[in-house]
């Protein structure tokens, strides 16, 4: 069979197969390990800064006739020299390429160019620029693209803000923009508020950044978007009051997911729960000093479709807040996260878990990590009501013990996924009888020294995937 198929049928033969079937291809012979690492679509390649790119990098991604994702990677910071070489080979060699991100450093204008033309079916971008940036234009080559990540460094500032009164006469049709390390002077981002087409972006996210460029831009920015569906906030204290002001003035209604994490401000967020015309399905927040009662009860007035609502480190609510809350949301929420939550860890707090639940049958995942206090009393009454859930995550939970696994078989028939990291309280017995009496369990996230060789079998016999 070797010699009668030729190397392109082959290929396009690995190229179709499951992912599951590359280890026993690779078995065949030294032509068909060759033949399927020439089929993959993506690679993921992580390199050394402290050794030049090998020349023989383009040819080696040349074999990879069907290469259309890539991302590149270092063990230590790079210099821009080296992530430059680095695109030079990728546009020599990977004329196919649609998706690429590169993070081993920050990369200059002229292998970007270069890479626009050589490259011309590029939808997604991931790059790291350094200050200063005096210029975004470079984008508008990039005619395909639709998704885009770009990561400020270092300390540099511009010359010129040329930018600032500079629009691209045809939009940039992007779907997704992700911006990190943004600052108040980068006024080069001005040129994307300028010239990101209203009507297609879906997704916009901030990470670490303190500022946005030119404010007066970026507010007819966010106001004037239309199809805005999910907006990530991540530790953008110094710019999250400007955000969520203007996003409650957009008059669209289809944002739907909201995640703010580490850093807001207590007047803007209510003023947007309060003004906003969107109808959240899906709210993300970690906001210990930020979030308080009656946050929660303009949530439970406003979102009551809430699908998912995750809330981390919530040491600002109270118990009653957060049952009011569950009573509100009790016709739809099907995804609950109570992650190292004060109120379940406070002594006062005990037995709100237990009115919560009867208030919330309907979930289907539940994540109560890193909860110290719960106990197996609480967790036994509680767990009762869930008897739809199909995911549970434990972790840290470290009271609890294989009382509670008992009480989690007998009432969850339908559980797929545990994960019961860092639970103490939890033995080798707890996790062989969770294994035998949850039949529709397929996910298992537990300690190495937890799982008995009895109980490998049983997984292997039952096809339940273990996470160590």
């Amino acid at each position: 069979m070797d010699i009668i198929f030729c190397d392109e049928l082959l290929q396009e033969i690995f190229h179709r197969l499951p992912p599951p079937s590359s280890s026993a291809v690779s078995l065949v012979s030294k032509r068909w390990r060759r033949l399927l690492l020439s089929s993959l679509s993506s690679l993921t390649l992580r390199l050394s800064p402290n050794h030049p790119p090998l020349p023989s990098l383009s040819s080696f991604l040349s074999h990879h006739t069907y290469l259309s994702s890539l991302s590149l990677s270092s063990s230590a910071v790079a210099t821009t020299a080296f992530s430059d070489s680095l695109l030079v080979s990728v546009s020599a060699a990977c004329p196919n390429l649609t998706r690429l991100r590169v993070s081993t450093g920050p990369v200059s204008l002229l292998p970007l160019l270069s890479l626009s033309t050589s490259c011309p079916r590029i939808s997604s971008l991931s790059i790291i620029l350094s200050r200063p940036v005096l210029s975004l234009f470079f984008l508008s080559y990039f005619t395909c693209l639709k998704s885009l990540t770009l990561t400020l460094t270092g300390n540099g500032s511009p010359d010129s803000i040329s930018d600032q009164f500079t629009s691209y006469s045809t939009p940039l049709e992007l779907e997704s923009l992700s911006l990190a390390g943004i600052r108040a002077g980068d006024y080069a981002l001005t040129w994307l508020w300028k010239n990101c087409n209203y009507l297609t972006l879906s997704k916009l996210v901030f990470e670490n950044c303190e500022g946005v460029g030119d404010n007066h831009s970026f507010s007819c920015f966010i106001k004037g978007l239309k199809s805005l569906h999910e907006a990530e906030l991540k530790t953008c204290r110094s710019i999250i009051s400007l955000i969520l002001l203007n996003l409650a003035e957009n008059r669209s209604d289809s944002l739907s997911s909201l995640s703010i994490h580490d850093g807001g401000n207590r007047e803007s967020l209510l003023h947007f729960l309060r003004e906003t015309r969107c109808n959240l399905r899906k709210l993300d927040l970690r906001l210990p000093l930020d979030l308080e009662d009656i946050h929660l009860l303009e949530i439970g007035t406003k979102f009551n479709q809430l699908h998912v609502l995750r809330l981390q480190s919530c040491c600002m609510v109270t118990g009653e807040a957060l049952k009011t809350l569950g009573l509100a949301l009790s016709d739809n929420l099907e995804e609950l996260a109570l992650t190292n939550c004060d109120v379940i860890n406070k002594q006062n707090g005990y037995g709100f878990l237990v009115e919560l639940a009867q208030n919330l049958r309907k979930i289907k995942i539940l994540d109560l990590s890193y909860n110290h206090t719960l106990v197996d009393k609480e967790f036994a009454s509680m767990i009762s009501s869930y008897c739809d859930l199909r995911t549970l995550k434990l972790r840290g939970c470290s009271r609890l013990t294989n009382l509670s696994l008992i009480s989690l078989a007998k009432n969850c028939r339908h559980l797929e996924s545990v994960d019961l990291v860092y639970c103490h309280g939890i033995e080798v017995e707890g996790v062989e009888f969770m294994i035998l009496n949850c039949s529709k369990l397929r996910n298992l996230q537990v300690e190495d020294r937890k799982v008995s060789e009895a109980a490998r079998r049983w997984m292997a016999d039952k096809v339940i995937e273990v996470q160590i």
